[in-house]
């Protein structure tokens, strides 16, 4: 009996050490043979990242990817771009999540509720997703109301408590037990988030993670922006958007006060190239906007060359139509180009004061020649001759009129009183082209 059981085990080893090799390696490891992609959101929400993200998204589905994890990390930023990735989250057909490295407010809490999944690690933070305008004050009641809508959609869409996503954006309710008393916004921490349904675990790490969703043998690929599209960024980040315009508004302005073409006017042209390329590479800035640009600056340029204004100021016209059209937000953009109109004016005015119109550009259209008598140019001749000669009023003079002298036509003026035509007077001064006559009694 126990040779015939010998015999059976040991032709199940072979059998099952004949067909090991054509067993799929996930059967002996959860996860092997998927593909997981990481793709980091990380610092300020704006369209660069938008941009960024459609890219890596398209690139891991064409790799075929099975679990797409988004790192996030952000204090929020503009609401379009936000909505944005929210509709491109929700278009994902394969399984994702977010996991959240340290915080995801505001616009990074919408963010992380249009994913399928929410993960946090020890101590990070999802909430306080109130709409701030660019100036830092309140946004109108219009853009707050369709933005809590938004808020609670994202959460209803994937089974949350629609609640605590509407404390998140509306500062009225009330939601003390979590710190958020009518007045403040919520915002829940990990284990909070994990304990109402806004997080489906706590993981310590990326490691710990890939095991919470049983992809620990999946091989793992991570999506990094471009130089291109991290230039795009930070250029398109709503703190250097105007800062970028000064400087380029600055430049053009230092480039009128000093002779050629220089350093001022190289700085002012890289930073309006800049602000393009980066609104180009974001999809803000289209084709149009460059053409405008173009012509705007033409235009400003053949004014220095052509009188009458009106080249100029279409020119300047073109060039902020072009800058409204390249940014996200028409009211942010404007706001931008006042700041830049303000830091040209300032600059203007000082440099008027302290270098004047002796230097630069100016010295090419401003007439600065004086015809002076010091340097020995007169507008007429002093005929002190004449003085004491006698003739004939030719007119009337009342008080200014003709007079012939020895055969001389002039055009003279009484002491103020009136004279008769055909009266014989007499030259009593001579005052550069003024000729004062006398009546002869």
């Amino acid at each position: 009996m126990k040779k015939v059981v010998l015999k059976q085990l040991i032709v199940l080893l072979g059998m099952i050490l004949f067909i090991s090799p054509y067993i799929p390696d996930h059967v002996y490891a959860e996860g092997a043979g998927q593909q997981v992609y990481i793709i980091p959101i990380e610092e300020t929400v704006e369209k660069g990242m938008d941009a960024f993200l459609h890219r890596a998204v398209e690139e891991a589905l064409e790799s075929g990817a099975d679990y797409i994890i988004f790192e996030l990390d952000t204090p929020g930023g503009i609401v379009d771009a936000a909505l944005d990735i929210g509709e491109l989250l929700r278009s994902i057909e394969i399984p994702n999540a977010v996991y959240i490295v340290n915080k995801a407010l505001s616009a990074g809490a919408y963010i992380s509720l249009n994913a399928d999944e929410i993960y946090m690690k020890p101590g990070t933070s999802i909430g306080a997703a109130g709409v701030i305008t660019g100036e830092g004050n309140a946004a109108d009641k219009k853009t707050q109301s369709a933005w809590i809508s938004n808020m609670t959609a994202a959460a209803v869409e994937n089974g949350r408590d629609p609640v605590y996503a509407q404390a998140m954006a509306d500062e009225s309710i009330d939601l003390p037990e979590y710190r958020a008393p009518e007045g403040e916004f919520l915002t829940l921490y990990a284990d909070e988030a994990l304990e109402v349904g806004y997080a489906e675990g706590i993981a310590e790490d990326r490691t710990e993670l890939l095991h919470m969703l049983g992809l620990e043998a999946a091989k793992v690929e991570t999506i990094q922006p471009t130089f291109a599209e991290q230039l795009a960024r930070f250029i398109t980040d709503p703190v250097v958007v105007p800062i970028l315009l000064s400087i380029a508004s600055l430049g053009l302005v230092l480039e009128l006060y000093t002779p050629g073409f220089g350093i001022p006017g190289i700085m002012g042209l890289l930073s309006l190239l800049l602000f393009f390329y980066g609104h180009l590479i974001a999809g803000l800035a289209g084709y149009e906007s460059i053409i405008l640009i173009i012509l705007g600056l033409i235009l400003v340029v053949l004014e220095f060359f052509v009188p009458g204004g009106i080249m100029g100021i279409i020119g300047a016209i073109l060039i902020v139509i072009s800058l409204l059209l390249s940014g996200a937000d028409i009211g942010y953009m404007a706001f931008s180009i006042g700041i830049a109109f303000l830091v040209s004016v300032v600059a203007s005015v000082l440099l008027f004061k302290t270098i004047g119109l002796e230097k630069g550009l100016f010295r090419h259209i401003i007439l600065k020649d004086r015809t002076t008598t010091e340097k020995g140019y007169v507008s007429n001749a002093n005929r002190l001759d004449l003085i004491g000669r006698t003739g004939e009023s030719l007119t009337p003079l009342r008080p200014s009129g003709t007079a012939v002298f020895d055969d001389e036509r002039l055009d003279v003026v009484s002491e103020g009183s009136f004279i008769p035509a055909n009266q014989p007077v007499k030259i009593i001064s001579v005052e550069g082209s003024r000729i004062v006559v006398r009546e002869i009694k």
